[in-house]
């Protein structure tokens, strides 16, 4: 059984945020800032996790663990995300702390 998701894979390190109803949340192992990913763009994940998909989805997100084997099967160090705003992003988890971290990619993907 095949589960809409509120993201599409993309090569080996992009994600396309393609589902307005829902924010992704990107967890990347439990060393890594968690990223909310919105319909306006990025911004630091502060709340505790959902608990399982249900208090998840009652709460418009879908937690994405980059490690998992649905998504890229390891933690990344460069992720980039298309977002809703028409803007890609670099998260790159090398700069964690600085202002490079998470930054405009592309302007206009579309």
């Amino acid at each position: 059984m095949s589960l809409e998701r509120a993201y599409i894979l993309s090569g080996r390190n992009t994600i396309i945020h393609k589902e307005k109803k829902y924010d992704l949340v990107l967890v990347n192992g439990d060393n890594h800032p968690k990223i909310k990913v919105t319909q306006h763009g990025l911004e630091p994940f502060k709340e505790e996790l959902p608990k399982n998909r249900r208090d998840a989805k009652e709460r418009y997100l879908e937690v994405m663990h980059i490690a998992s084997p649905e998504v890229f099967s390891e933690e990344k160090s460069l992720l980039f995300i298309q977002a809703l705003d028409g803007r890609e992003y670099k998260i790159d988890y090398t700069k964690i702390g600085t202002k490079l971290f998470v930054r405009i990619h592309q302007e206009s993907y579309l």
